[in-house]
């Protein structure tokens, strides 16, 4: 009877059985292993696997070339001060921030996570968990390059802290709400949904049609290739779930780009509002931090807001007494923070070739999560990092937009993003956060506890991949979260 199943069946009937029989059936499943998969950053891979498996330069970056990697690594990890100061090179923090560093969202460059929730409310103000905020555009404010509107008092990032003599822009409140459910073996789960208050506002009341959208800092692993993926291809992604016929139709941001000054295909940020990495890294310096640079060249001071103006005015003051730049950051660190980011490696998957891992593999591709969560792409030529370049990569993302659903949605467009759109984002590495930043929520803020969670919490277009996971019996769950594991 067993000779009549599929090879699928065949797999999850021995993994029920037993081990050894699991064990025989490696053979059978090791024809879905395909050769360069275990390292999937091409020949950037890099083998560890432990707490800094996040940390490490592309494996085929020359010594010479490592030695930017590691300037611009003190500049990503080192915490910034407020001006004036006598470390000149490093002064300029605020006047409003959320992290004194960039490590101090982006821990180990891993992922960060909402702050402590005991009893489904949260103790502590977040730092890896940002809140980016706008109003409708309009015919009379448009969103223009800025990709949205600001809201009037507090801009487009909502800030809770600030450099001395300065006010906080407020606090967040994070409350869960439970929501439980049954896989259709009638095994429970439960989901919880974060509900956000903004609140201790210091220049008063936010506009009544404000949208607010939570944002964890994701890994900055493998951004570089990313980057270097032909825009070509992603077209053709996108005109290939068109055809398909399945209820998928991802689609590409376009956004403006302060290092071309033009536009072009965005590729980061959860809703793919970023095209590069020059202006990915800038852009945090200046919204996380208050660090001003070539690319973003003035702090988000909003009208309401006379203290932060006030200082403003002051260290432009202090830094022409003192004979420095306009600006916090020079173009030569920003450079280097932009080549240690740009050539961060990924780490190799060694259970890649695991029986199991191999069976959740088959079943991640069934349930049609492949279609957006695209395994391989083949790197074009990424000017400056001939590195990068040509590599066969497996990031499992399409870098596009998809409609995910009501249940995530956040209801704030992003440049041609809509509010219940999201990028599909890189799965690789997402084995690793436990290990690195000792946790394990995901989603773009969090909510999801596990990466069971994550996947339940898919809609819209993904509604009906979802649906097949629920029909999944307990050993096929299995086999599908040792594979993510496995990624």
């Amino acid at each position: 009877m067993s000779l009549k199943l599929s090879l699928r069946r065949a797999v999850l009937v021995v993994m029920a059985a037993s081990l050894p029989a699991f064990a025989a059936a490696a053979d059978a499943v090791a024809a879905d292993f395909e050769p360069g998969e275990d390292l999937p950053g091409g020949d950037t891979t890099t083998s560890d696997q432990g707490r800094n498996a996040f940390s490490y330069p592309a494996a085929n970056l020359s010594v010479d070339r490592q030695t930017p990697f590691f300037i611009g690594n003190s500049f990503f990890r080192k915490n910034w001060v407020e001006a004036p100061a006598s470390t000149t090179g490093r002064d300029g923090l605020g006047p409003h921030f959320i992290a004194r560093a960039c490590a101090g969202c982006h821990i180990l460059d891993g992922r960060g996570a909402p702050p402590p929730a005991p009893d489904g409310v949260n103790t502590e103000q977040p730092v890896g968990l940002l809140f980016r905020l706008s109003i409708p555009a309009t015919p009379a404010q448009p969103a223009g390059k800025d990709g949205v509107v600001p809201e009037p008092s507090y801009g487009t990032q909502f800030n809770n802290a600030a450099v001395a003599g300065i006010k906080a822009e407020g606090a967040v409140e994070i409350r869960y709400v439970e929501q439980p459910g049954r896989f259709a073996d009638g095994t429970p789960y439960s989901l919880r949904k974060p509900v956000y208050r903004l609140h201790e506002l210091a220049y008063g009341p936010l506009h009544p049609e404000t949208r607010v959208s939570p944002r964890v800092a994701p890994a900055v692993i493998g951004l570089g290739l990313l980057e270097a993926i032909p825009e070509a291809d992603l077209r053709t992604i996108a005109a290939r779930q068109a055809e398909e016929g399945l209820g998928i139709s991802g689609r590409l941001n376009r956004v403006w780009d302060a290092g071309t000054q033009d536009w072009m295909v965005g590729r980061f940020g959860w809703k793919a509002n970023v095209a590069t990495v020059r202006h990915q890294t800038a852009g945090a310096f200046h919204g996380d931090m208050g660090i001003t640079s070539t690319l973003f060249p003035h702090e988000e001071c909003m009208p309401a807001q006379t203290d932060c103006l006030e200082r403003q005015q002051r260290e432009a003051g202090w830094r022409r007494e003192r004979g420095e730049p306009d600006v916090d950051i020079d173009d030569r660190a920003l450079e280097r923070t932009v080549f240690y980011t740009t050539t961060l490696a990924v780490p190799s998957r060694p259970d890649a070739r695991n029986p199991q891992v191999l069976a959740g593999k088959r079943l991640f591709h069934e349930a049609q999560c492949a279609s957006c969560h695209v395994p391989r792409h083949v790197t074009g030529d990424l000017p400056g990092f001939p590195e990068l370049s040509k590599q066969t990569i497996y990031p499992y993302t399409d870098l596009l937009l998809h409609d995910m659903g009501e249940g995530l949605a956040d209801g704030r467009p992003d440049f041609d993003a809509d509010g219940r759109e999201w990028r599909t984002p890189p799965l690789w590495g997402i084995g690793r956060v436990r290990t690195v930043n000792g946790h394990t929520f995901f989603l773009h803020d969090g909510r999801a506890r596990n990466l069971m969670e994550a996947v339940l919490w898919h809609g819209g277009e993904a509604e009906a991949a979802k649906a097949r996971v629920l029909g999944f019996s307990q050993a096929e769950r299995d086999a599908l979260i040792r594979f993510l594991e496995s990624l």
